[in-house]
């Protein structure tokens, strides 16, 4: 059989078994099996466990189940909504500071918790009602949090991240930093557009009582005096201060990825205690659940997707596909482009997870033949995956936002997503035109790579 008919036989297996309904995890490990036992010597079924084993003792992916635990204690406290209220009263003043705040928290809240969903979550739970009583339509609303919510597979501690430094062997304090620039470019760039749209809706809102129609609430204004902006202060500068510790424990040298990932867990602990009484079992229990359920599941997606990667090296499928995409002679930005639309593809049935370690294998020989610094285009394919947590089918942040506000119709929620993914796309380009928005950081923090 030739590799051509071995890879398309690959492919269509692998979609099949995926479209079957089976969890993504064991669909990647019932197709490596499957083509283990056809394909390979009989042995090799005989060391899967110890394969997996070998692929997964990483000290790096140690730090995945600790983030998690560390994002499990702030999500499920009220750090979340206490941020968001800070951030509400001292920007009351900013035309669509309401919104504005809400992409502040997500944003803070992501930095500090590393996870999309419980970004949505805890930020949207306090911050849609608000926002809608204040007039936002429902769409906007819900448009803002979802894609604030996006942040949290760019901004460090960044599980995604973590991942793609394991695949594309890179320096994952690297990383971190690259994600910083075009996470605060993200941030700039939401926060503009919801300026532009508040005003948008305030001039509406207008416009309707000029013709004698109801004053929408959009219309008024909140004052806040100096006492109840300082009041919110003292719960919300302590897990500030934690990401900050984190920060410089990381990449002051102070402690390893793991390390900083644990003593994050055990201090953030330490502040739901102090800050919200969070001490007892029946307290603890529901954020230990959560951590060994995701971790769990995680992990089994790691686990599978690195033996149906390695099923696809050892049938020389990667290679064969690496090495065609490199006979396509394209230009760099157009290799560049035929990537990102791939993964693009990807994310309308794959999560982040799965798409990193599927395709690393094939995409980075090419882009490092091309001369790309593939820690930039960790920090690309990171920002252009978000898009595929807010746009169907899987858009997972799109679900959250409807178990949040289940009144918002679909339909809105995805008109009020799409210029945020327009927002994304643009700051691709951007990346593109300007690489330093990533690299300069990493490169003044950590000195500049031999191979830069």
């Amino acid at each position: 059989m030739t590799i051509l008919t071995l890879g398309l036989l690959f492919i269509v297996v692998t979609l099949v078994v995926m479209f079957s309904g089976m969890p993504i995890a064991f669909s990647l490990g019932t197709v490596a099996m499957i083509f283990m036992f056809c394909f390979m010597p009989s042995s090799s079924l005989d060391t899967v466990t110890q394969n997996v084993y070998e692929e997964m003792a990483s000290i790096t992916l140690l730090s995945i189940p600790l983030f998690i635990l560390k994002g499990a204690a702030i999500g499920r406290s009220r750090a979340g909504q206490d941020l968001y209220g800070a951030l509400h009263v001292w920007l009351g003043k900013v035309p669509g500071g309401l919104g504005v705040a809400n992409v502040l928290a997500c944003a803070l809240f992501a930095a500090m918790a590393g996870s999309s969903p419980a970004t949505c979550s805890a930020i949207g739970s306090a911050g849609i009602p608000e926002m809608r009583k204040r007039g936002y339509s429902p769409g906007f609303a819900a448009g803002i949090i979802a894609a604030g919510g996006t942040l949290g597979i760019l901004l460090p501690p960044s599980i995604t991240m973590i991942l793609y430094a394991v695949a594309a062997e890179q320096s994952l304090g690297r990383l971190f930093l690259a994600g910083i620039g075009p996470g605060i470019l993200l941030v700039g760039l939401f926060s503009i557009w919801t300026v532009v749209q508040f005003r948008r809706q305030h001039r509406d809102a207008q416009a309707a009582v000029h013709r004698g129609e109801e004053a929408s609430a959009i219309l008024n204004t909140d004052t806040y005096t100096l006492q109840e902006k300082f009041s919110y202060l003292p719960r919300v500068l302590p897990f500030l201060l934690l990401l900050t510790g984190v920060m410089v424990a990381l990449y002051g040298g102070l402690a390893t990825p793991s390390e900083t990932a644990g003593l994050g867990a055990v201090l953030a602990f330490a502040l739901i205690g102090i800050i919200y009484r969070l001490w007892r079992v029946r307290d603890l229990m529901p954020m230990f659940e959560a951590t060994v359920k995701e971790s769990t599941m995680l992990m089994f997606i790691i686990g599978m997707s690195l033996l149906f990667s390695n099923v696809m090296s050892h049938l020389h499928l990667s290679q064969s596909a690496a090495q065609w995409i490199v006979d396509l002679h394209l230009s760099r930005w157009a290799l560049l482009a035929a990537i990102l639309l791939l993964v693009i593809v990807l994310g309308f049935f794959l999560p982040p997870v799965s798409i990193i370690l599927m395709t690393a294998p094939i995409i980075l020989p090419p882009l490092r033949a091309a001369g790309f610094d593939l820690v930039w285009f960790g920090v690309v394919m990171t920002i252009v995956m978000e898009t595929g947590l807010i746009h169907p089918p899987v858009g997972l942040n799109i679900f959250v936002i409807k178990n949040i506000a289940p009144d918002i119709p679909l339909s809105d929620i995805i008109w009020g997503i799409v210029p945020f993914v327009i927002l994304m796309l643009l700051s691709v380009v951007l990346l593109s035109a300007v690489p330093d928005i990533a690299t300069w950081l990493p490169d003044v923090v950590m000195g500049v790579p031999k191979a830069h």
